[in-house]
């Protein structure tokens, strides 16, 4: 994939080119950047297996296909919380530091600890919902640089049984378009607070809209934000969110890092086209992964059924933000989250890569940010991606496995490179059967990685 900077003299507007395998271009031209960062900083650029969408922005600060220093994504949901403060709440914040933070990543843990220890504060009641499954850590991060009034859920695509959604949606041009939230006290929803809608890029911003009418129907209220750290909305698309807002009579504010616009040209990628590109797999045999039982963690006594009909009784945490969490709660998250991340600091041997796995990215990457220097985090997604050693771009290597919570559905890890880590440690929410782990243990006992753990909460 090249890059190429088509323009970027003042008063016109920087503009991008990115070529995608050879089958796709990708036009960007950015009308706002108020951080001055560089787009090589935010993402680079993939080709996706979905004919909807056939390309995928991924992101070089979320944690989820590219590994990153965990900090830097704790940062960067900081970042945009002060976006907020500055955009909807008109608050001066003084954002240097979280902006070297994201610059200079070797500062992103000091910069974390001490936003730690000196958190920002809500003027008023708000309800952040990140969307599943990419932004779960991403809208936790978000809401856990506020020290009041603010209130967290993730959207999510399991199934819970015997629990009512509160709001279910569609998230078109996903693979997965069904999403659901489950919220323990829908008291949090029956109120005129705004709500804060977390994505780590928005392209026609069709699922934030979907989200909003189904809440409006149940929950009435006056204000919505969209935050994200990329918005490539069109004047159509914005024109969209105007049209919806002079509808249900509502105020609909937009925050990001970055604003522009893109231009698509071309065809999706067809598989044929890219096979030589692969990385084919080869068997390195077999290697212990030792197992790990968390310390007794809050737990929430729920079931969850797949998509043959079977079901997992084992319990979810409390505090991952699924049913809900709110900002009471998050002194002792951190605390467990410290005291893990100190016991498993003294297991590793060298340069150590820390893995959360679909939705539950949040409480890893926080373990994560405490076990020390050379530590890197991502996590295992739905999302399929075409690999290729191609110069800049963004996926290298792919490895594909049955996802634990449901043999149907196929789950990827990727950017995993030959002798790169000493040690590799794998966070399950919950426990699950031996004969579902299995597949997802072959990629591990693959990988060239000596130390391989597997840590289990429930």
């Amino acid at each position: 994939m090249g890059t190429s900077t088509l323009s970027t003299s003042w008063p016109n507007p920087p503009r991008y080119s990115f070529n995608i395998l050879d089958s796709l271009k990708v036009e960007v031209v950015v009308e706002k950047n108020p951080f001055e960062l560089p787009l090589e900083l935010l993402f680079e650029m993939a080709g996706r297996i979905n004919k909807k969408r056939g390309f995928l922005f991924v992101s070089k600060v979320l944690g989820k296909h590219i590994p990153v220093i965990p900090a830097v994504s704790l940062v960067s949901g900081a970042l945009l919380g002060a976006r907020l403060l500055e955009n909807y709440y008109g608050q001066q914040v003084d954002t240097t530091t979280l902006v070297e933070g994201l610059m200079n990543q070797e500062m992103s843990q000091v910069v974390h600890q001490q936003l730690i220890q000196k958190p920002f504060e809500l003027p008023e009641h708000v309800l952040f919902i990140g969307f599943a499954e990419t932004a779960t850590a991403l809208g936790h991060s978000m809401f856990s640089c506020f020290q009041n009034n603010a209130h967290y859920i993730h959207t999510t695509r399991e199934v819970i049984q015997d629990f009512q959604p509160s709001i279910t949606f569609e998230e078109e041009h996903s693979h997965a378009v069904a999403q659901r939230m489950y919220l323990s006290d829908d008291s949090w929803l029956a109120t005129d607070a705004p709500i804060v809608l977390v994505d780590d890029e928005i392209t026609t911003g069709k699922t934030a809209l979907n989200i909003i009418r189904e809440i409006q129907m149940k929950y009435p209220r006056s204000h919505y934000i969209v935050a994200s750290l990329l918005d490539w909305r069109s004047d159509e698309d914005c024109k969209r969110f105007e049209e919806l807002q002079s509808e249900l009579d509502i105020t609909i504010t937009n925050v990001s890092f970055v604003k522009g616009q893109i231009k698509v040209e071309g065809a999706p990628v067809e598989k044929a086209e890219i096979e030589k590109n692969s990385c084919a797999e080869q068997s390195r045999g077999t290697s212990s992964i030792i197992k790990i039982e968390a310390a007794k963690w809050p737990q929430m006594n729920y079931s969850s059924i797949d998509s043959r009909g079977c079901s997992n009784n084992r319990p979810y945490l409390m505090q991952t933000g699924r049913f809900g969490i709110q900002s009471s709660d998050q002194y002792e998250l951190n605390t467990y989250c410290r005291q893990m991340g100190i016991e498993l600091r003294a297991r590793r041997t060298g340069k150590a890569l820390c893995m959360g796995t679909g939705e539950f990215m949040y409480i890893p990457m926080l373990i994560a940010a405490h076990m020390g220097d050379d530590v890197w985090y991502q996590s295992t997604t739905r999302s399929p991606i075409y690999p290729s050693k191609m110069d800049k771009y963004a996926v290298k290597n792919a490895f594909s496995f049955q996802s634990p919570e449901d043999p149907l559905v196929l789950n990827f890890c990727y950017n995993i490179p030959d002798d790169c880590y000493s040690d590799v440690f794998v966070f399950f929410e919950r426990g699950t059967t031996e004969e579902r782990l299995l597949s997802f243990y072959t990629v591990l006992n693959n990988l060239s990685i000596p130390n391989k753990y597997a840590v289990f909460f429930g």
